[in-house]
Parts: structure tokens; C-alpha cells; sequence
């Protein structure tokens, strides 16, 4: 099994469009890469866990499932590197491998010495943006497939019988 553990803010601040996103609203920025983290992990299959900091923030930490995402907002006074350590240490073992999606050089020093693989924030966007090509793809390749009928009937009457079954008519 994979896991991916998302240091959620240090991921924002290196995505342009989150990064933009983020000077207008931070909410929208997170529920966006959260968003995406669900398309990669449906995609996937790897287990993805999100964690964003609540350092600054008072209150017990969270800990929510948002589109099959888990998602980690850190106790107070709690950073999300603190909170991602652990979490490596938890989550690794002989049958899971851990990588940390983060940016940060020091926390990519320190998760190497708890045995995971870092993905930098470049990585793991350079991964999205190919996912959403290969689904593009395949959906435009469904879209061009026609269904193969015994009877050959002219484009009109095609397109007529698939408003019908889309209830368009």
C-alpha cells in the first residue's frame, strides 16, 4: 500500500492557482486541493492523508474525511510537520510505503530518517496535471467510440435515439 501525506499549506504556497485562490479566500484554496487530492487518490488508488496547520489557531485538533480524503487540521501550537512525523511513524511499515508531499527542506530531512520518500510540491503537481491528461483522454476516446448496431442508421436518427436516452426529449 501508499501512502501520500500532503502538507497542505506548504502545498498551497507552491501550486500557482492555489497560491492565487489563496489571496482571495484560504478556505476555497484548501477545499480546492483537497478536491484534487481526491482525484488523485481515486485515480491512483494510494491513500491520501491531508494536513493542514493549526498553529495559529485555538482549539483541539480535527481530524475529518472530506471526498474519501483524510484530512488533519494540527491541535494548537501543533505544526504540521510535527503532526506529519508522527503520522509517518504510525502509518509506516513493512507492506506501506509513505511518501510527504511538502517543499520544505527540513522536513524532507527529517521524514527520510523515519524511512519515507518525500515528493516535492513540484512533483506532485507535475503527477496531477498528467492524471487529468490521461483522464481527458480517455474520456474523449469514450466520447469518439460509437456503439456498433446491427442496423445502419443515418446521424439524425443517431442523435435522436441518444436525446431520448438522455431523456432529452
Amino acid at each position: 500500500m501508499i501512502v501520500v501525506i500532503v502538507d497542505g499549506y506548504n502545498i498551497i504556497g507552491a501550486w500557482e492557482d492555489l497560491q492565487r485562490l489563496k489571496e482571495k479566500d484560504i478556505g476555497q484554496a484548501r477545499d480546492r486541493l483537497i478536491e484534487w487530492m481526491a482525484e488523485y487518490q481515486a485515480y491512483s488508488g494510494h491513500r491520501v492523508i491531508v494536513v493542514f496547520d493549526a498553529y495559529y489557531v485555538h482549539g483541539v485538533a480535527t481530524k475529518t474525511t472530506a471526498f474519501n480524503v483524510e484530512v488533519i487540521y494540527t491541535k494548537e501550537k501543533e505544526t504540521a510537520d510535527e503532526c506529519i512525523e508522527k503520522l509517518v511513524k504510525e502509518v509506516k511499515d513493512i507492506r506501506t510505503q509513505v511518501y510527504v508531499a511538502t517543499s520544505d527542506f527540513a522536513e524532507q530531512r527529517t521524514i527520510f530518517g523515519s524511512g519515507a520518500l518525500r515528493k516535492s510540491a513540484r512533483e506532485l503537481w507535475i503527477e496531477t496535471n498528467n492524471m487529468q491528461q490521461d483522464i481527458e483522454k480517455t474520456i474523449e476516446k469514450h466520447y469518439k467510440k460509437q456503439a456498433n448496431t446491427k442496423i445502419t442508421l443515418d446521424k439524425k436518427t443517431l442523435e435522436t435515439f441518444e436525446k431520448w436516452r438522455r431523456g432529452q426529449m
